[in-house]
């Protein structure tokens, strides 16, 4: 039924904590500018002191693409954290209503997950607003990564709880709707996983401490195989559900989050070779990473224009973005986007420029750089469209069901 509500949230869904993860993902994008184009070779990563030094250098090009990093990553790291507070305060009572039973009780309840996946992409966050806005950060750094650690254990056993309700009522008594199952929702589970998985793995690549990076090789190496299980199954019961139902219009985006999840499992496999050549000794070629990324991109690719084509079929624009109909699940469109352009940050860098095929900064360089900066921009653009359609005032819509 049409509804006069004051805004779109308030009419709260699990989904909205999709806007925190986007906002974390969008400042992940801008670090990239400093992890690829400010020197840092003291450490695996930038950190403040080598933010300084390269304002300090004089480069005006470079300064100036600094300087944007850092008003981005401030801007959508406290945005990221901002929603999740303001979800967290009303998460409690739409679990104690009877929409929040009824969703405990059908296929999305799997959509609870993405409480654990934001708070995973809140801690990856906030280490980056740590590494570059703290100085000195990186020399007490050895004592924070037990405690990251830790955090993200406890965040994947939130989530192993919230993915052990779901898959024991459901295999243990049944109920659960294969036809409406006609999309990839099934995946944020996976999504979760793997965030807490690239989490975990961090210490991997930036420890000096052997025992240290081992535990985080074990650890993530545990969410990687279980992320890529249920991501692989998820896949398989939306496709045949898609193929005889047709797609669910409204949840078509889903189609798309195999390009984040994919891409977080990468930075998780990254970071754990670096700490195997670091600590130790397994060696692989610079030729092996860019065919490793080139895969990976190719997946992401496929996806993306699968999902985009179909939401051109549906029209998912003009009914669930333009339209007055409300969708909170419209935040799912801005991981896959955000995952593209980082991605496609690593691919260059890590892939072309390492293996010597392009010289870095150079022509090819920049062109190839245009469109990771070109997504990374449409994502912004379209991170405030959708904060003013759910966050704005006197929206009246068509309400959606959570």
């Amino acid at each position: 039924m049409t509804q006069h509500i004051k805004r779109a949230a308030d009419t709260w869904s699990p989904l909205y904590f999709l806007a925190s993860v986007g906002a974390g993902g969008l400042s992940v994008s801008f670090f990239m500018y400093l992890m690829f184009w400010v020197p840092h070779p003291n450490q695996p990563v930038p950190v403040f002191e080598d933010i300084m030094a390269a304002l300090a250098a004089g480069n005006s090009a470079l300064g100036f693409a600094v300087i944007l990093a850092l008003a981005g990553i401030a801007i959508f790291g406290t945005a990221n954290l901002a929603l999740l507070v303001w979800n967290l305060r009303r998460m409690g009572q739409f679990t104690a209503s009877e929409t929040g039973r009824n969703l405990a009780s059908s296929n999305a309840e799997t959509q609870m997950m993405v409480l654990p996946l934001a708070l995973a992409m809140s801690i990856n966050g906030a280490f980056i607003l740590g590494l570059v806005f703290v100085p000195g950060l990186w020399g007490v750094v050895e004592y924070l990564f037990p405690l990251a650690l830790m955090a993200f254990l406890a965040v994947g056993y939130l989530a192993f709880r919230q993915l052990g309700r779901f898959v024991a009522r459901v295999m243990a008594s049944g109920g659960f709707d294969c036809a409406r199952n006609n999309s990839f929702a099934q995946m944020m589970p996976a999504f979760a996983l793997a965030m807490v998985g690239v989490g975990l793995a961090a210490p991997a690549a930036m420890s000096v401490t052997a025992v240290t990076a081992g535990i985080s090789i074990i650890a993530s190496t545990f969410f990687l195989v279980t992320s890529a299980v249920i991501a692989l199954v998820a896949v398989i019961l939306g496709l045949r559900s898609i193929f005889e139902n047709g797609i669910n219009a409204e949840q078509a985006p889903t189609l798309m989050m195999v390009a984040p999840v994919t891409t977080v499992l990468g930075i998780l496999m990254l970071r754990q070779a670096h700490g195997l050549h670091v600590q130790f000794d397994v060696h692989g070629g610079a030729g092996e990473t860019m065919v490793f990324l080139t895969r990976l991109l190719s997946l992401e690719v496929v996806f993306l224009a699968l999902g985009l084509t179909i939401l051109s079929a549906t029209g998912y624009v003009r009914r669930f973005l333009t339209g007055q109909q409300i969708s909170p699940g419209n935040y799912a469109l801005i991981c896959p986007g955000v995952a593209l352009s980082v991605l496609t940050h690593f691919w260059i860098n890590k892939g072309l420029v390492a293996a010597g095929l392009i010289a870095k900064f150079g022509v090819a360089y920049w062109t190839l750089t245009a469109t990771a900066l070109a997504v990374q921009a449409a994502m912004v653009v379209l991170m405030l469209v959708l904060h003013r359609h759910h966050f704005g005032l006197s929206h009246r819509g068509q309400a959606t069901p959570a």
